[in-house]
């Protein structure tokens, strides 16, 4: 009696073609059979499948079309990309005729499904040896050749018919929020901010739960409707193309807002204005017109407290807070307090960055960070102009502090030119310290108060260029993978990457809702 033949642990039993059954083909098509007639090769394409589907199914990226080149390179596309199964190559499907001219690979793997792609057939294949594997992946998760019962393969009855089954994949796109927007013409600016607002978990709740009824809606070349209509679009829609932002575009244009009415054209403009044009038409659509000041709004009620109760619109919801100022006379004490709602918190970078050895303020040489521009902003005093009708001095000082911090908020640049200061920014940020809590000496220890005080990065928006004909990008997170967003171009980014850009605007969001 011979020896057996030999195995070792990467030449598993099951690596054989299947046995022929009536009425189903051999190979998936005539350019496989060719392919593997070898049996070598046979064994070695089974293995390299193998590790196409571990790479598909292993892992649940939020683009499941993501995977790394040869050079390891993160390879990102909304379409399908393509493993090709006789190297280790990630194509996309532009560029497969070309690697598949250069290497004569004619085979691949579909980067959402695992199907098998023949080149030459120009078509999706059939192979029952290499469907049985993906198959046993898809569906138990390893390539084990013990059945699993019906049930517990299926999510359905045991009275599921077994064809539908079996020939059930996952879909072939899905709709996950992460699509790019055209440039129609210097838009980039309003890009990058509907990006922003794409992936604010507030307004994303808002819109796909009928927040806004566009069936009832008045109002003429609506804002919001088209704001709905973009989220539909992103969210609900299994489609891999960029978003036209034409009904925005419009409804922006054709708006009567006079102070903003310099925007409309087809030169780039300022995302910060634009920023701040959008959260206005929305509130006054939304918020029944009443005007975004809500201290100073006749329309705001009082409630049984006394205390004000300001417009309830998404707007507001999401990026409203309250400072407080309080200014004290240095002659006589007599402190007055006023309050009035900010949509962004910006940032004095021009005077910041030429503070140099001042006593309680910037150390000369010392790197530039968020941080520290909140402490000067809302930490330490400030002399200003103060008559105090008490002792009618004008040495007084101002002290400003965050009454009530907004869900999410808006950080930037407040000047008109560009800045080039570098500021170092966190992926986390603590915004304990710079409100009026923060002066009660029993903060320390409430975990839940420091908690929701907490916030975390969600979209940068980064200036490239001059600032009349530089160009707009972004960044958001979806999860835990962060995004870069180049108009209608979208590829993955790391979170060193995103720390490094000189940013423009940051849009950070409260802890317990990222």
């Amino acid at each position: 009696m011979g020896s057996p033949r030999p195995t070792t642990p990467a030449s598993p039993k099951t690596a054989r073609v299947k046995s022929p059954q009536p009425g189903m083909p051999l190979y998936g098509c005539e350019h496989l059979q060719m392919f593997l007639q070898e049996p070598e090769r046979m064994q070695n394409t089974i293995l390299h499948y193998k590790n196409c589907l571990r790479v598909i199914f292993d892992n649940t990226p939020i683009v499941p079309q993501t995977s790394k080149t040869v050079k390891g390179h993160a390879l990102t596309s909304l379409t399908p990309n393509y493993l090709c199964l006789q190297c280790t190559t990630t194509t996309t499907g532009q560029d497969r005729t070309s690697h598949g001219t250069e290497t004569k690979h004619r085979f691949y793997v579909e980067s959402k499904t695992g199907g098998l792609f023949c080149q030459m057939c120009d078509d999706f294949i059939f192979d029952p040896t290499l469907e049985e594997l993906r198959m046993r992946k898809f569906g138990t998760g390893s390539f084990s050749t013990r059945k699993r019962k019906h049930e517990e393969l299926f999510t359905g009855t045991d009275k599921e018919d077994p064809n539908i089954a079996t020939n059930t994949t996952e879909a072939s796109c899905r709709a996950s929020g992460v699509r790019g927007i055209y440039n129609m013409g210097a838009t980039c600016y309003m890009n990058v901010i509907l990006q922003s607002f794409v992936h604010n978990p507030l307004l994303r709740n808002f819109y796909l739960s009928d927040g806004h009824q566009g069936s009832d809606c008045s109002y003429k070349n609506c804002m919001s409707c088209a704001m709905d209509d973009m989220f539909q679009n992103f969210y609900a829609e299994e489609t891999t193309t960029g978003y036209s932002a034409s009904n925005i575009l419009a409804s922006f244009w054709l708006s009567k807002r006079k102070a903003y009415e310099e925007l409309a054209s087809n030169k780039e403009q300022d995302a910060h204005e634009f920023f701040q044009f959008l959260t206005e038409e929305l509130h006054e659509i939304n918020g029944a017109g009443r005007p975004s000041s809500v201290e100073d709004s006749p329309a705001s009620k009082r409630t049984k407290n006394g205390t004000e109760q300001g417009c309830n619109c998404i707007v507001h919801q999401t990026f409203y807070g309250k400072l407080q100022s309080t200014i004290t006379c240095q002659s006589c004490g007599d402190v007055n307090t006023s309050v009035q709602s900010f949509l962004d918190l910006s940032l004095g970078l021009e005077l910041l960055s030429k503070k140099k050895n001042v006593k309680g303020g910037l150390t000369k040489g010392a790197p530039l960070t968020l941080q520290k521009c909140l402490d000067e902003e809302y930490i330490r005093p400030e002399k200003c102009e103060y008559s105090c009708h008490n002792c009618d001095t004008q040495e007084a000082k101002k002290q400003l502090s965050i009454k009530r911090l907004p869900n999410r908020f808006k950080q930037g640049s407040s000047v008109a030119s560009k800045i080039d200061t570098k500021v170092s920014f966190p992926l986390k940020l603590n915004m304990l310290p710079y409100t009026n809590r923060a002066r009660s000496q029993d903060t320390r220890q409430n975990y839940e108060l420091a908690r929701s005080c907490t916030y975390e990065l969600q979209s940068v928006v980064v200036h490239v260029g001059n600032l009349e004909t530089g160009h707009y990008v972004s960044y958001s997170r979806v999860g835990n993978q962060w995004f870069k967003f180049n108009d209608h171009n979208v590829t993955l980014a790391s979170k060193s990457q995103v720390l490094n850009e000189q940013a423009f605007l940051l849009f950070y969001v409260i802890q317990s809702l990222a």
